[in-house]
């Protein structure tokens, strides 16, 4: 996973360009022009953490979640994804609690392990459904509003773009504490 860069905002998560659809239904490549800055990108997510996050969401509700979510690299899967390896796909999230009287007293985040964290999941109980300037910055956000359910959940940048959300039904590699 590469380490967080003021590239963040231009490449979240390293989100990869949709190919435009040509007429006769074939995918064409992006023109040079549009791999630059595309218009639509796209945020992987398995669906195993987006039930577990609208759930979350409405055990919560009236209140707010912020969760910091963390991406397992394609390659690292036991099933094909269809992917490119190195694609990150959000995968798990981090409580908010973890770390925190450490963080009140040192200022340090120490729930989120060094280099996670480019991504949050936070919702917005009484709308909008759009980014807003009280929201966490993070370079992908998944934003859900009520009903909790997948067509309230989108993804955004950091400016406040609308990103392609793709969920695929793919288990997350066991993890094994050493």
């Amino acid at each position: 996973m590469p380490n967080e860069t003021a590239d963040d905002d231009e490449n979240p998560l390293d989100a990869e360009a949709t190919p435009e659809r040509t007429t006769e239904g074939e995918t064409a490549e992006p023109r040079p022009s549009e791999t630059a800055e595309p218009e639509r990108r796209r945020v992987h997510v398995t669906r195993g953490l987006v039930d577990l996050l609208l759930d979350m969401a409405e055990d919560a509700e009236p209140s707010s979640v912020n969760l910091v979510l963390a991406p397992t690299p394609a390659g690292e899967f036991d099933a094909d994804l269809g992917l490119d390896p190195e694609t990150p796909v959000l995968t798990h999230f981090y409580m908010a609690e973890a770390g925190q009287s450490v963080s009140a007293v040192f200022g340090m985040d120490l729930g989120t392990p060094a280099g996670r964290g480019r991504a949050r999941f936070l919702t917005h109980p009484q709308g909008p459904f759009e980014r807003t300037e009280r929201d966490d910055l993070a370079a992908v956000v998944l934003l859900a509003v009520p009903p909790w359910e997948r067509r309230t959940l989108a993804a955004f940048d950091r400016a406040g773009r609308k990103l392609e959300l793709a969920v695929l039904d793919a288990e997350p590699p066991q993890e094994e504490l050493d």
